[in-house]
């Protein structure tokens, strides 16, 4: 029967966003390292606040099991002499294994007989064990940055101010090298409400007596209550809180206690964009927006406070004027924009700079205008004209002080200062939308000249990075290269286009006149990076991984018709009868000589089972290039399934490769047919069957 171990680290506060990968990464570590230790447990649990994470490890076992060790040495030959005594070999591996010479075996292995030396190592007590493994799992923990205090060179996200860490309630002995810190069976409550520390001896009493002390450790538990008392608050003014998840998520890793408020501000102010008013509330104070049953905004506010106040009044009135001031700079931004039509901030775009050797955003977007009316022409016609002026105008509000303030509102403001200039309605949605998807996520164009001009956008960037060398690598990729790609993908997807990216690169290649290098090289290079996200895409749309590679190994050009054939070829790859399908096509290719191209002379056909392939074979290029054109993929393929027979049945009579070369060649020839008719759709030796 095991025991329950409690590990704390305390610290100063801790970034919300570092928390919740922290506390994935805990459980794994941890997990990893009892395992790799020999001690067994029932589960793991991870638990945080701003000042501190925690472990909990249920039923640990109390030893390591026991290890047997077998180490192989030299062979029996040179280990032992003629007479069965020790050599020197034999001595040194003893020694350097720890055991007696007189204690090494013989053991008989494939490739002859070795000398092996047995070790076996006792278990140790879990204490033992712990005060060596939780400092090793603290210094394994990563995050984006890292701090120094005081003396030495001992690291950590904040600076450490207290360690727990209880096993079968008592203290393990751990202690950080460097920091006069030691884990004793202490753990302390908020910093303002109750300060002082608490002595506890199990998970159970460390959570009732932190929450007497103010501190709701279960983050699982904090965010129900933060939803509660925001759902609680609003109701009081006859509304409801704005409960997106990722701000949700953030304002339980910001409080230990939470506690609420319901604000208000100027109703006036509500004749500002929506976006406007909210941005300010969610990105600056983490407020929730309150809105009536038909989701219009009200002139209130839900704030969650780590705070209780004798007069929770003043809390209120402390955030309603920090917002009060938010609100003030934007209704002042917002008329001082107004004053010059978008249009008329198009050439200030000469002042901001894209990329220094890509030149300006005024640069940028005559690019971005040339390939959006290449798109559009090959997507759909009608939108031209709204995708050539909304890329002229989409990065208009760059030069905004709203958006300068503000810089999540880009596109957002393009398109309300577009509207206020007169721009067609179309035109103003597109501007918002070619930013779209910013995230993983994140909704997707709803127009087609909004989708034109983000995937002339997109392109724009990555072609123009790729050519100055600007590549990501490994985890770097300051650009966002990978999301834009992703975005281009996932654009393409949403609107069903048809089209060639190939072509689309070339077009964004040609508007840098000035790019120097291969360009070949970075065409090349772009088409696998775009190939890569398409794979990306396709698999996150839940497609089997082999499925998609075998699809874009037959071509990646046309994403739209890629997703197609791969959906199709995963219906058809539920078959029974699938993998030996796949079986016959690797047999068909695997024997035609790389890079071999012919045609089949119909008249060198001697043998009844080559007649009958190339009559079959011939009769269905036609149906399946019919039903390839239609889109029918599916379809497409169960007919070429139903060449299998024939296929199968010509390997057993047709000697392939014979006496007579001309035969031999034209055999090729007709097997070359039949791969042909697979290979337009998916390369199947791709796929395991």
């Amino acid at each position: 029967m095991g025991k329950e171990l409690l590990f704390e680290i305390g610290t100063e506060e801790i970034p919300s966003g570092y928390i919740p990968p922290a506390l994935e990464e805990l459980k794994t570590v941890a997990g990893r390292l009892l395992q790799e230790a020999r001690l067994t447990f029932a589960g793991i649990r991870t638990l945080a606040t701003p000042r501190r994470l925690a472990l909990v490890v249920d039923d640990l076992s109390e030893r390591q099991a026991d290890a047997r060790r077998e180490v192989v040495g030299p062979t029996r030959a040179v280990a032992f002499d003629a007479e069965g005594r020790p050599t020197r070999a034999a001595e040194g591996f003893a020694r350097a294994q720890g055991v007696p010479v007189d204690r090494l075996v013989i053991r008989r292995l494939d490739r002859g007989e070795y000398v092996v030396a047995v070790q076996e190592e006792k278990g140790l007590r879990a204490s033992e064990v712990l005060a060596t493994l939780l400092p090793k799992l603290l210094t394994s923990l990563s995050f984006p940055k890292f701090m120094r205090w005081a003396e030495g060179t001992f690291r950590f996200v904040r600076p450490i101010r207290w360690l727990l860490a209880i096993y079968g309630g008592k203290v393990v002995p751990v202690a950080l090298q460097g920091l006069n810190v030691r884990a004793d069976a202490k753990t302390y409550g908020h910093r303002f409400l109750s300060p002082r520390g608490v002595r506890v001896r199990s998970f159970r009493e460390y959570l009732e007596r932190l929450e007497e002390k103010f501190v709701i450790a279960d983050p699982d538990r904090r965010r129900a209550l933060v939803r509660t008392l925001a759902a609680e608050a609003a109701a009081t003014v006859k509304g409801q809180p704005v409960l997106d998840d990722e701000l949700v998520e953030t304002v339980t890793h910001l409080v230990e206690f939470p506690t609420v408020v319901c604000g208000s501000f100027k109703r006036e102010y509500l004749e500002l964009p929506r976006d406007v008013i909210i941005t300010p509330m969610r990105k600056h104070q983490r407020y929730f927006p309150v809105v009536d049953a038909a989701g219009n905004l009200l002139p209130h506010f839900v704030a969650i406070s780590n705070m209780r106040s004798r007069d929770m009044d003043l809390i209120r009135q402390g955030n309603e004027r920090v917002l009060r001031a938010r609100l003030n700079d934007a209704e002042f931004f917002y008329r001082d924009d107004r004053k010059v039509p978008l249009a008329e901030r198009v050439p200030r775009l000469q002042h901001i700079i894209f990329q220094e050797k890509l030149g300006t955003m005024y640069d940028k977007v005559q690019r971005v205008g040339a390939l959006a009316g290449l798109i559009a022409d090959r997507v759909d016609p009608g939108c031209r004209a709204v995708a050539e002026r909304a890329a002229l105008l989409c990065k208009a509000d760059l030069g905004t002080t709203m958006v300068k303030e503000f810089p999540n509102l880009q596109g957002t403001m393009g398109r309300e200062y577009a509207r206020l200039s007169g721009e067609p309605a179309g035109v103003c949605q597109a501007i918002e939308e070619h930013y779209l998807p910013r995230f993983a996520g994140d909704r997707l164009p709803e127009s087609n000249a909004g989708a034109v001009v983000g995937l002339a956008d997109r392109l724009d960037s990555i072609v123009g990075c790729f050519g100055v060398g600007f590549m990501p690598s490994g985890s770097e990729d300051p650009y966002a290269l990978r999301r834009a790609a992703l975005g281009v993908v996932q654009t393409i997807l949403h609107r069903g286009f048809r089209a060639s990216l190939a072509e689309w690169v070339d077009r964004a290649r040609a508007g840098f006149s000035s790019l120097g290098g291969d360009a070949e090289k970075t065409r090349r290079e772009v088409l696998d990076f775009l190939r890569g996200r398409t794979q990306v895409a396709l698999v996150d749309r839940g497609l089997p991984a082999e499925v998609v590679e075998a699809v874009l190994a037959a071509g990646s050009d046309d994403v739209a018709d890629a997703a197609r054939r791969a959906e199709a070829l995963a219906v058809l790859r539920r078959e029974t009868d699938f993998g030996e399908l796949c079986a016959a096509f690797r047999r068909v290719v695997g024997i035609i000589p790389k890079g071999f191209d012919r045609a089949v002379d119909a008249a060198r056909l001697v043998e009844g089972a080559e007649r009958a392939l190339h009559a079959e074979a011939t009769a269905l290029t036609a149906e399946v290039e019919g039903r390839m054109a239609a889109q029918d993929y599916l379809g497409a393929l169960q007919r070429i399934a139903a060449l299998k027979p024939m296929v199968d049945m010509f390997f057993e009579e047709v000697l392939v490769i014979g006496p007579d070369e001309g035969l031999t060649q034209n055999r090729f020839a007709l097997l070359k047919t039949v791969g042909n008719l697979f290979a337009r759709i998916a390369d199947f030796t791709k796929i395991a069957g």
